[in-house]
């Protein structure tokens, strides 16, 4: 049955499409690439690589990072895959991990704005077997021109918070058609299929197959690098702490929590990644204010053997940092409204982890962790810094944490292979 998108809705897309070119072109109009965003975004499109692709769409970074074992399943099979993604983080991920390696049969291109007529043309041309939607994102004339075209739909590592339920359930007639057209929805947990289903999904259609970002395996590349630069910088004596992701102001809090311990123990060592590559500068600042000794990453300078902090001012290398480490803090979640960043990473490199208050994000994966205390929750900065040091000055205690962690990763596992069985049913 068809169930076309409400009036309403298309006319407001209307209204807002010159406001969004604005915001793109403010965004991103001093860049050499912004031309070829405008064409992948508003047509005319550019030219597909491969016809009957298996296409997936992944909204930003986190979800290409859940899409990422399922992609490289596939093209390494020779299945031709198309990526699509809303933000430029998340098509500059998904091209970096896809391009190079497998340079004829991946293809990475903006999802095009949810209009009719330009979904009509993106579709006859790309022409894709079968869509596969990352987490969360659900566009109504997205939904509702690929089922016209008969083109099987799955949510993916689906998840829906209970905030994101209250949203989806203000605007029923929207969210009912969009649910409807979804051929199957494969959620990370008990939960999320419950919201769905109170949403008026038939629990016929879903699964709970678990999360994808639990079958994460680190890279082995990072883990050589940091044998050897363990070598080359001497640091084998150093207790080495990694604060990563940060968002203004926690570095500047952690650090003056931690100065007093990097002042009276000379073999700690902090490494420090911000989130944001704009703000390395800033922060490098904030550092010499408060009188640390600094060494920069993207200045080539090495770990000296008397350097309190290095700042990891460098895209790209955040696996490298996790694997010197003998413990972290993952940020983004002292701040308001925060949010967290992924605390995977560490933990699947046996790297003991704190996290702070907000970190709804991740609020299902962390809750797993903090239940069976393999990851550590503070308060505040102050308290993380406390964490911190009882997990360097306390092996026993520091084993455990990472044994716990260990266990409830191992339990978690499975969910890759399960996805790629229900993909496979529709390909």
């Amino acid at each position: 049955m068809h169930l076309a998108t409400p009036f309403w809705y298309n006319t407001a897309l209307a209204v807002l499409k010159p406001l969004y070119r604005q915001r793109l072109k403010k965004r991103s109009g001093h860049l050499a690439d912004f031309d070829a965003e405008l064409i992948e975004r508003f047509g005319p499109f550019q030219a597909p690589k491969n016809q009957n692709a298996l296409w997936f769409h992944a909204v930003s970074v986190g979800e290409t990072n859940a899409a990422q074992p399922l992609i490289e399943h596939y093209l390494q099979a020779g299945q031709a895959v198309l990526v699509t993604n809303t933000t430029r983080t998340g098509q500059a991920r998904a091209k970096s991990l896809f391009l190079k390696k497998y340079p004829a049969l991946f293809q990475a291109v903006f999802l095009p704005v949810d209009q009719k007529d330009l979904l009509d043309q993106f579709l006859a041309l790309y022409q894709p077997q079968v869509l596969a939607l990352m987490e969360t994102e659900l566009w109504p004339n997205l939904l509702e021109r690929v089922q016209l075209q008969e083109i099987p739909m799955l949510l993916l590592n689906a998840r829906l918070s209970q905030k994101s339920a209250k949203g989806y359930a203000r605007f029923k007639r929207l969210t009912a058609p969009m649910l409807e057209q979804l051929d199957w929805i494969a959620a990370q947990d008990q939960a999320t299929l419950q919201r769905f289903a109170a949403l008026g999904k038939s629990p016929r259609q879903m699964s709970v197959l678990g999360n994808i970002k639990f079958d994460i395996q680190p890279p082995h590349r990072f883990i050589r690098q940091a044998t050897q630069l363990r070598q080359d910088w001497a640091l084998e004596r150093r207790k080495i702490i990694t604060i990563a992701s940060t968002h203004a102001p926690e570095e500047q809090k952690l650090l003056q929590a931690l100065q007093p311990y990097l002042t009276q123990h000379p073999e700690q060592l902090c490494i420090v990644v911000p989130r944001h590559p704009e703000r390395f500068d800033e922060v490098f600042e904030q550092l010499q204010a408060l009188n640390l000794r600094v060494q920069r990453r993207s200045k080539g300078e090495m770990i000296q053997s008397d350097t309190q902090v290095y700042l990891a001012d460098s895209m790209g290398e955040l696996w490298l940092w996790y694997a010197l480490s003998q413990a972290c803090i993952v940020g983004g979640s002292f701040n308001t409204p925060g949010g967290g960043h992924n605390i995977l990473e560490p933990i699947s490199l046996n790297v003991p982890t704190v996290i702070g208050p907000n970190y709804f994000n991740f609020q299902s994966i962390a809750d797993d962790f903090l239940q069976e205390q393999g990851l550590l929750l503070a308060q505040n900065e102050i308290a993380a810094i406390e964490q911190i040091q009882r997990l360097l000055q306390d092996d026993t205690f520091r084993q455990t944490v990472v044994n716990q962690a260990v266990a409830v990763l191992a339990r978690n596992q499975g969910a890759l292979q399960r996805h790629i069985a229900l993909l496979d049913s529709y390909l």
